[in-house]
């Protein structure tokens, strides 16, 4: 798996108003184009009669992208890019809905208004950083299984799941880089008996 990233921790959203404009900020994670327009069709149909949609995201591939739509070239799409880089953000949107109040503000108000209104949205969202972890099953039975409790959170594991039948069957989540001297400690540990399963890659927030 690459190495950790860092992404909004959740959704967050912002308003600011600038001499009677209306800036709307949402601010989401997400892992593909497609829930980047997902996201940004689901705000336009929640205000149809806004005067602008600016957005920008950018993706762990490398793929970054905005749109100014319609403000003034460089002043609305961009500077939230750049929010968004400067942050060392990846994995996320962020789209600004601008309802114009009849004054306007020129490019370097309207490129402050957009970066003010885009960060009070990540400030809102939190920031979290994910790093690759394994997710393991561990079987056991029952003699072994308080010992494997204290285990897995002293190799900074945690437990997703608990299956009791004729024996134990936990499923856990470790960092990439505990999963080995783990699977040694529970070998130590059980004498060889509690089995130790890889089941799937993923990230996960620290």
């Amino acid at each position: 798996m690459e190495n950790s990233y860092r992404t909004l921790a959740g959704s967050g959203r912002a308003e600011i108003a600038v001499k009677r404009s209306r800036f709307i900020a949402v601010a989401a994670p997400l892992r593909s184009v497609e829930e980047a327009r997902s996201l940004l069709a689901g705000i336009k149909s929640a205000h149809r009669d806004a005067s602008h949609h600016v957005w920008a995201y950018a993706l762990r591939n490398g793929e970054r992208r905005y749109s100014d739509d319609g403000e003034p070239q460089g002043s609305a799409g961009l500077p939230i890019l750049d929010l968004l880089q400067k942050q060392n953000l990846t994995d996320c949107a962020v789209v600004v809905t601008r309802y114009f109040g009849g004054t306007l503000l020129g490019a370097g108000g309207l490129a402050r208004t957009y970066t003010q209104t885009a960060m009070a949205a990540v400030e809102a969202a939190g920031t979290a950083v994910m790093v690759p972890c394994h997710v393991l099953r561990v079987r056991c039975d029952y003699a072994f299984y308080g010992r494997l409790q204290t285990l897995v959170p002293a190799c900074g594991g945690l437990v997703l799941d608990t299956a009791f039948g004729e024996g134990v069957s936990l499923t856990l989540r470790i960092g990439a880089g505990e999963a080995a001297p783990f699977a040694a400690r529970l070998r130590e540990a059980s004498g060889g008996k509690a089995a130790c399963e890889p089941l799937r890659e993923e990230y996960a927030a620290v």
